[in-house]
């Protein structure tokens, strides 16, 4: 079966990645979530957005029957991507959590935010709204007052509750201990061993989507940067993606590739951060005090040759605000080698601790079919066989020419994730080592300051070259228009979908994390293991709470 096959009518989206676009009615929704399943197509997003007017001409999305309320969904169909959206009339759509089970908490953080409702629906409990606003009010509602106050709303969340002899619950957070993010795991046991486990995320709702409404396509840049600090590099790729697709301006071909360093850079470092704390849990404290020594060592670098540790605002629509010398890629080469020689010294020592090997070894299994069938994605998707990497099946510059190679798994427990992450940090570095080559054969920059995010200043080293080479501005946007931003975060694929206005104004920007896919399916990995294990499970798939509850 071919993408041709699924009958739409395609719109193609200008931009890096190959994307197309749809307006359909209820019954295509479905009908092509189905087709698009049945090519072993992936769900990437659903949101909702409110096109601010009821008439079938308003909005930048507008339909012969448009309603005022629409819903969205982008599938991953080989190498393409196809932005579904419907006008729901009657703010309904057709419930696709059977196609798809990923879209259950989607859809219903569509209806929390937005007021769309899936049906018929089997599960409607609120899942973003935590009582922080009324029932019958939605913050993405262009109508939606955000001065309101709200105080002492219910908020009873209705946990499946498991019952029998012998059989207790034991509700853990939202609030944690030392400083991680909150989130409330509720389980329920049979002694120690975990006959189920239930989440319910939400609690750092910030409220960003609706921030971006109120901001401009340059000025958003900053904020896409921070949804997720330790994806940062991603997000901003993804966001400046959306915006040169909105705007149809391509970054510069330098900026690509200090854009690809900057990211695969941003992989290695989380890898080795998640090493560390996996040996750590499982009693190993060495293995977190060598992976943080070297982590430790990446950032600095970062903030010596780009002005800050984990790479912020590095990144902007239009190319990159920083480059770099001869003598910064030489550091990072050097660099490199040094990573690869102690990555693979750890690897060998970590297969061959006997104490790390028993605690990693069919704990939090993860099978393939269950894998595909809940959508899980990222590391830990391919540590359970998926092997989808957007960085191969929807290359966009300048990983068209880097030949990035997959890097696959099929055991699908700690030990493999954990063993995906040393391969895949030595994966990137060899891109890097690719990548410092390309940038050394297209000239570099003077010994003298750099460009700051607004593409004026000298923060940082290196510098003098012209802003053309790194970085473009964006032409006037002189009619409404869309943009999708895609890249492979190091925890998986990060998303950006923007609807512009004229005058570069932004009318709704939706960000879409990894995690929403893969928080579900930690549900499974800890089902038949014993409570004292569900931390180190929870380490090993290192899903973000900050890029979920925007």
């Amino acid at each position: 079966m071919r993408l041709d096959d699924i009958p739409l009518e395609l719109e193609p989206i200008a931009g890096a990645v190959q994307a197309w676009h749809a307006v359909v009615d209820a019954e295509t929704w479905r009908g092509a979530c189905s087709q698009a399943s049945g090519m072993q197509g992936r769900l990437m997003a659903l949101w909702g957005s409110d096109r601010g007017t009821g008439s079938a001409e308003g909005g930048i999305i507008a339909g012969a029957d448009a309603g005022r309320i629409a819903v969205h969904a982008v599938l991953a169909v080989q190498s393409s991507l196809v932005w579904l959206t419907h006008l729901a009339i009657d703010e309904t759509f057709p419930d696709i959590a059977d196609i798809f089970p990923a879209a259950n908490r989607m859809q219903r953080a569509a209806f929390d935010l937005a007021g769309v409702r899936a049906v018929p629906a089997r599960d409607v409990r609120p899942w973003i709204r935590h009582g922080a606003w009324p029932a019958d009010g939605f913050p993405l509602r262009k109508d939606f007052d955000p001065q309101s106050r709200f105080t002492n709303l219910p908020d009873n969340y209705r946990f499946v509750r498991v019952e029998g002899e012998g059989v207790h619950e034991i509700p853990v957070g939202p609030v944690h201990a030392g400083t991680i993010e909150p989130g409330h795991f509720r389980f329920s046991v049979l002694g120690e061993r975990v006959l189920r486990l239930e989440e319910h995320l939400g609690y750092k709702h910030k409220g960003i989507e609706k921030r971006f409404e109120q901001m401009t396509l340059a000025e958003g840049a900053r904020l896409a940067g921070r949804i997720s600090g330790d994806a940062t590099v991603a997000y901003a790729w993804a966001y400046a993606m959306a915006v040169e697709s909105a705007t149809e301006c391509p970054a510069p071909p330098r900026a690509l590739w200090l854009r690809a360093l900057f990211l695969e850079r941003e992989r290695i470092a989380n890898h080795l951060g998640d090493l560390g704390f996996l040996g750590n849990d499982a009693g190993f404290a060495f293995g977190l005090s060598q992976f943080s020594r070297l982590k430790e060592d990446m950032v600095r670098l970062h903030h010596e040759l780009f002005g800050h540790r984990y790479l912020m605002d590095a990144i902007v629509p239009g190319g990159v605000a920083r480059d770099i010398d001869a003598i910064g890629l030489s550091q990072i080469s050097s660099q490199s080698d040094t990573l690869r020689a102690a990555i693979e010294e750890l690897h060998q020592i970590y297969d061959d601790h006997a104490g790390v090997q028993d605690r990693f070894n069919a704990t939090g299994t993860v099978t393939p079919e269950l894998a595909r069938q809940l959508g899980l994605t990222g590391p830990a998707g391919r540590a359970s066989g998926v092997a989808f990497d957007a960085r191969v099946q929807n290359r966009s510059a300048p990983y068209d020419e880097l030949d990035c190679r997959l890097v696959s798994h099929a055991q699908g427990d700690v030990a493999a994730r954990a063993r995906q992450r040393f391969d895949e940090a030595i994966e990137s570095l060899r891109l890097c080592d690719v990548i410092v080559g390309r940038l050394s054969d297209s000239g570099g920059v003077g010994d003298v300051g750099d460009l700051d995010s607004d593409g004026s200043g000298d923060a940082g080293r290196g510098g003098g070259l012209q802003r053309s080479a790194i970085a473009t501005d964006l032409p006037p946007l002189h009619r409404d228009a869309i943009g999708l931003g895609f890249v492979e975060s190091w925890r998986g694929p990060v998303m950006i979908a923007i609807e512009a206005r004229a005058g570069h104004r932004i009318d709704r920007l939706h960000a879409h994390d990894p995690s929403w896919q893969n928080w579900p399916v930690l549900e499974h990995a800890i089902i038949g293991n014993i409570v004292p294990d569900f931390p180190l499970i929870n380490k090993s798939f290192n899903l973000s709470y900050s890029g979920h509850d925007l």
